[in-house]
């Protein structure tokens, strides 16, 4: 259980830095961030790939889907946080 926990923090990390890499921009937040981007990204990616690509319900997102989502959930992240601020 604490290995399972580890890994999603380490994998959610790697995601975000990722996301984060391919689409540069001035971010509030730090680590703990990202984390949860890259964290949030795997589900969303998840999600995508059961629904639009048709996989079936056992399907989890690897690498370039939960990349995907993180991509997603912060451009909608940078889109929301414009618009509070503005």
């Amino acid at each position: 259980m604490l290995a399972d926990l580890l890994w999603t923090a380490l994998f959610g990390l790697a995601v975000g830095a990722i996301a984060k890499l391919i689409m540069p921009g001035r971010d509030p937040g730090g680590i703990l961030v990202t984390m949860l981007i890259g964290i949030a990204g795997s589900f969303i990616g998840t999600v995508i790939g059961r629904i639009i690509l048709l996989r079936g319900p056992y399907y989890h997102a690897r690498w370039v889907m939960s990349i995907l989502g993180a991509l997603l959930l912060l451009w909608i992240y940078r889109m929301v946080s414009r618009r509070a601020s503005v």
